[in-house]
């Protein structure tokens, strides 16, 4: 079955940095789109970043464009997002996920928490 395991979350002060991973298994990794969201703290979970599988393009939340980068290494079946610039607004758990046949596969989650 799909699993989606993330990691690289932690404590970091504002203006620092973290990359974070999120590794599958159980498909065909570099026929899907892999996307990364995250839910603040008493808040509803938002869109964060996306990489397309077809063509590489990406697409980034307002609130995370110039300090945040996704990517992929399809051979380690792994996606990354790179978080520069950090802010205390950007604290929250971050998930990793795909989207296939209309059906929704989430990782665990990662704490990333910005202190100010």
């Amino acid at each position: 079955q799909v699993q989606l395991v993330e990691s690289g979350g932690g404590l970091v002060q504002t203006g620092g940095s973290l990359r974070l991973s999120c590794t599958a298994s159980g498909l065909t990794f570099n026929q899907y789109t892999m996307a990364w969201f995250r839910q603040p703290p008493g808040k509803d979970r938002e869109f964060v970043a996306s990489h397309i599988h077809k063509d590489g393009s990406t697409y980034y939340a307002d609130s995370v464009k110039g300090r945040f980068t996704i990517s992929r290494d399809n051979a380690k079946k792994t996606v990354y997002l790179q978080m520069n610039s950090l802010k205390a607004e950007d604290t929250a758990v971050y998930y990793c996920n795909l989207r296939i046949l209309g059906r929704d596969y989430w990782g665990q989650g990662t704490q990333v928490t910005v202190s100010s």
